[in-house]
């Protein structure tokens, strides 16, 4: 998930995924986030304050395609800032030890875009809430460098119909993510409270 730890998901042991077609080399994409998808009309950042289970990834991440069955069960909470931020702890686990990872999305003048901010402008994250209904799931989109990662939340892990994840498989679909780059993650066996040992921040590295 980090720079200054491991790539987007190199825990060990996780979700087991269906069996993927063979993937050709990705191939870079030059165009922004916000030209691929718009965010979700009138979002309202505080109603996507709390915990969101990590359901599935969808993602041309080298690392993920290369250890993607190794995912680990992963769960992030927004906290809103009076500062135009929002505070976000993810906790997983690496090498069997639960981790806590602190950053902070800034927020912009347009309802559902953010900005995860890098080491250089040209290193930013730009994220867009491009679907929820706050209660029960949510549809958010990493751009980075010309890639864009795609990422399917849910307030549970137990009440997501199967029509959102098809719908999650389309959405993936259009972005030339099949099901060759879907990444099912664990939901069991969360981490619960880290100590202050394993709390980092750093930046993502897709």
């Amino acid at each position: 998930m980090c720079v200054c730890l491991w790539s987007s998901t190199e825990a060990i042991g996780g979700a087991k995924s269906r069996p993927r077609p063979q993937r050709r080399p990705p191939k870079k994409s030059k165009v922004e986030a916000t030209d691929v998808t718009q965010p979700a009309q009138n979002i309202d950042i505080q109603q996507m304050t709390g915990t969101w289970y990590l359901l599935n990834t969808a993602s041309k991440c080298s690392y993920l395609i290369k250890h993607g069955t190794q995912v680990e069960p992963t769960v992030m909470t927004l906290t809103n800032s009076p500062d135009q931020t929002l505070s976000v702890s993810t906790k997983t686990r690496h090498n069997h030890q639960c981790w806590e990872i602190l950053q902070v999305y800034h927020l912009s003048p347009t309802p559902g875009q953010l900005t995860l901010k890098g080491a250089r402008p040209e290193l930013d994250t730009k994220i867009v809430i491009g679907e929820t209904d706050y209660n029960s799931y949510a549809i958010m989109y990493y751009h980075k460098r010309g890639t864009i990662t795609m990422k399917l939340y849910g307030r549970s892990v137990d009440n997501l119909s199967e029509p959102m994840l098809t719908k999650f498989e389309q959405l993936a679909e259009k972005q030339h993510l099949g099901l060759a780059y879907l990444f099912p993650f664990p939901t069991y066996s969360h981490c619960g409270t880290v100590d202050q040992e394993h709390v980092i921040n750093c930046v993502p590295t897709c």
